[in-house]
Formats: C-alpha cells, sequence, structure tokens
C-alpha cells in the first residue's frame, strides 16, 4: 500500500497531472513511431485522476477501467514498470500479462482494471464486502464512465451496494463520448448523478476539469463513505481529447467541440490559477514539466530495455 501522505497542495495537484498527460503522451509518440499495442489515453481527464485519487487514504483500494493509467500514477505507479507491462516485458506490474487493459497494483491497492464496460461495477460490490468483514476503515473507489452507466450492472451495483450498506465511492467519469458514439445517443439528461437517488445513494456532480475542485469534492466524498460506511457517486464532467483508443483519430467528432473543450483543458486551468495566484513562478512551471518529461524518457527507456517474459512463464499466475 502507498505510504499515508498530507492532503495534497494545489502544486501537487498539478505535479500529478503533469506527469499523467507526459506519460499519455510518450504512449501517443510511441505509436506515432511504429507498431505499438492499443491503449486507450485519457487526455483531458487528468484531473479527475488526480483529484480522486489525491483524496483517497492507504487503506483504501481502486478498481477501474481501461483508461487507467492517471489512476495508477496518481496512486503512485512507477510510470517504467506500467510501460514495461504495456510493452508485454517481464518488469511490468503483471509481468507483461496484462497490458494496459488489465494491470494491476495489489501494493497500491489497485485491484483491478477492467476492459469489460462496467466490469469493474461488477467487483465493487464484492471488494467493498470484504473490506467490511475484514474491519477497519478502509472504502473501495470503483472507476466508471458514462458508457458503463448504460449498462444494467451500474444499476445492479448501486442496488447492492446500497442494500448491504458497503463502502463504495463510485467516481463517474463523464467524458462524453462512449467508443465512437456521443452519449447524447444513448441516454436522456446530461448527468449521471440524479440516477442515484433511485437507490437511496447522495450524489454530487463536480466539474471535472477544475482539479482543486474535484479533489475538494472528492475528499468530502471520501470522508462520508468512510464514516458512514454506505456508498456516494461522484461525477466528474470532463473531456476525452483524444480517440477512444491511440491510434484511432477523431474524424466522428465536430471539431468545434473537441477545440471548446481544448479550451478547458485541465493542466492549462490549473496552471493559470497557480500563476495568478502567485503559488507558482514561470521557473517553477518550467521545472515542473521538465520534470515530468525526464520521468517518462527514463521510464521509456526502462521499459524498451526490459526483456520478454521466459516462454516458462505462460502459465504461472493464472488460475485454473
Amino acid at each position: 500500500m502507498p505510504p499515508t501522505r498530507p492532503l495534497p497542495p494545489s502544486r501537487l495537484l498539478l505535479e500529478r497531472m503533469l506527469l499523467i498527460r507526459a506519460y499519455e503522451e510518450k504512449i501517443i509518440a510511441f505509436h506515432e513511431a511504429g507498431p505499438f499495442p492499443h491503449v486507450c489515453t485519457s487526455v483531458g481527464q487528468e484531473a479527475a485522476a488526480a483529484g480522486v485519487v489525491s483524496a483517497l487514504g492507504p487503506q483504501d483500494q481502486i478498481l477501474t477501467n481501461h483508461r487507467s493509467a492517471g489512476h495508477l500514477l496518481a496512486r503512485g505507479a512507477d510510470p517504467g514498470r506500467m510501460l514495461a507491462e504495456v510493452m508485454g516485458r517481464i518488469t511490468g506490474y503483471c509481468k507483461g500479462k496484462s497490458g494496459t487493459l488489465h494491470i494491476s497494483a495489489r501494493e497500491l491497492g489497485v485491484i483491478l482494471t477492467s476492459t469489460i464496460v462496467g466490469g469493474e461495477l461488477s467487483l465493487a460490490t464484492g471488494a467493498a464486502l470484504s473490506r467490511e468483514m475484514l474491519g477497519g476503515d478502509g472504502i473501495v473507489a470503483c472507476f466508471f464512465g458514462d458508457g458503463a452507466a448504460c449498462e444494467g450492472i451500474f444499476h445492479e451495483s448501486l442496488n447492492l451496494a446500497s442494500v448491504w450498506n458497503l463502502p463504495v465511492l463510485y467516481v463517474c467519469e463523464n467524458n462524453q463520448w462512449q467508443a465512437f458514439v456521443h452519449r447524447k445517443e444513448t441516454m436522456l439528461g446530461d448527468h449521471i448523478a440524479p440516477r442515484a437517488a433511485a437507490y437511496g445513494i447522495e450524489a454530487v456532480t463536480v466539474d471535472g476539469n477544475d482539479v482543486e475542485a474535484v479533489f475538494e469534492a472528492a475528499t468530502a466524498a471520501v470522508a462520508k463513505v468512510r464514516s458512514t460506511r454506505r456508498p456516494f457517486l461522484l461525477e466528474a464532467t470532463t473531456y476525452r481529447q483524444r480517440g477512444h483508443m491511440e491510434p484511432h483519430d477523431q474524424s466522428y467528432v465536430d471539431p468545434a467541440e473537441i477545440a471548446a473543450w481544448r479550451a478547458k483543458d485541465p493542466i492549462d486551468r490549473q496552471k493559470a490559477r497557480l500563476l495568478d495566484r502567485g503559488d507558482l513562478t514561470p521557473d517553477d512551471l518550467a521545472g515542473m514539466e521538465a520534470r515530468a518529461r525526464t520521468a517518462l524518457d527514463d521510464a521509456a527507456a526502462f521499459a524498451s530495455a526490459s526483456p520478454f517474459p521466459d516462454p516458462a512463464e505462460l502459465t504461472t499466475d493464472v488460475y485454473a
């Protein structure tokens, strides 16, 4: 489990977002250079990941989805081991067997990444029940998108968590797109949070591109779940700035829509805020950005130099 951390200041939230963006940009660069495994990036959603994960405690567990890099990096994952996993190398978190779509990191409390839409929702209740049976004040944070909220398992999971009084923080990253389909084609209304009321679950919607607002809302939500042992739904309204997977284009998206959301980029917003408040100087910012790039250059070198698993590893770490 990660060590106990003090509440992160605004600069630390920015640092975490910069690291996440640098990781995603490295993935994009690998794709542009030549053949590379498919990866679902989360460019534009960094505030939701950094804000929520930074509010969790070391005793808490995470279940996430196919856009998991931000959640893992915000939790303290090593970007070198993450890239190694994507590249199928033995030094990855799962010895190169999971790729990006199924990565887990037990030492960080990240139980799993599910590429099945809504798959993590089906396991959140079981993980939370385990938390209750084992005792302690740990909770489970379950990340999912607006697409998963249109699956039946969303309703089943919330219903069971409410009936059984399970400590689950449901985090909907409403990024407006469900693979290649806009959410307006699959759901009425703009938000997921109102659905929670039908199950007796409290919910809040927050600007998912404002990392400080996300962190504040998540801190309050985590405290409520921890004290009441009841589920809570936090919806972060954000936007996926790139295609469903790399290297898909976005020819199906209105360019004006992309431009409007890029103008609300969460990293640019936090940079401007800290500079305007005097909490950050241009030199400070340049140093932070350089450290993030260097960390990913080092991570890429480590992953690229790592060996592939021995064929004898084929049947290890699997269940029969």
